[in-house]
């Protein structure tokens, strides 16, 4: 019995993966999605929320976002924190519904989502490192307290440390493929 379960370790990791995957998919490229909301949350009945917990989100057209506020005294709220989210959109409130046409990216905004992009890599990898910590952390003291030897705790430690290579590897080849994705004219 080694000192750690490697399925939790790998578990926990593929749950950074995951995070990092949901984070870089809430930045825009060139075309429309409704992702692209997904970090705005609104004042809602005196506390914040999700976009999605108080409207419906679509995809009019390549180059257009839909917003149907199901509560009408939201409107202003809801409008306010996709102005103020700084993703760059500015609503057209049309009575229980938002428009949200958007603009073409320029090379400055792209380079600023690129940054975001690598902001949410690092958050990832760090992550990742917490748990590799933490099961370096769990071999020491099975080792120490006689549970595990020398040699199964090495051959362990040589597991978790290529199981976070494996995994920052992931992120690094993500992150390249959505920077490229930005970037493309």
């Amino acid at each position: 019995m080694s000192g750690i379960d490697l399925n939790d370790i790998k578990r926990r990791m593929d749950g950074a993966i995951n995070a990092f995957k949901s984070d870089i998919a809430s930045l825009r490229t060139g075309r429309a999605s409704a992702n692209i909301l997904d970090p705005v949350t609104v004042d809602a009945y005196g506390s914040r929320v999700p976009l999605s917990q108080v409207a419906n989100i679509t995809v009019p057209e390549a180059r257009m976002l839909g917003v149907n506020i199901w509560d009408k005294s939201m409107v202003g709220a809801v409008d306010r924190a996709i102005r103020e989210s700084n993703l760059g959109l500015n609503p057209i409130v049309d009575g229980q519904n938002l428009r949200i046409p958007l603009p073409e990216l320029n090379e400055e905004r792209r380079k600023s989502l690129v940054k975001v992009a690598h902001e949410y890599s690092e958050k990832a990898k760090v992550a990742i490192r917490h748990v590799r910590r933490d099961g370096m952390d769990g071999l020491k003291k099975a080792e120490k307290d006689g549970d595990i030897g020398q040699d199964e705790s090495r051959a362990t430690s040589d597991k978790v440390q290529k199981m976070t290579d494996d995994t920052i590897t992931d992120i690094d080849r993500l992150l390249a493929e959505k920077e490229k994705e930005i970037m493309q004219v």
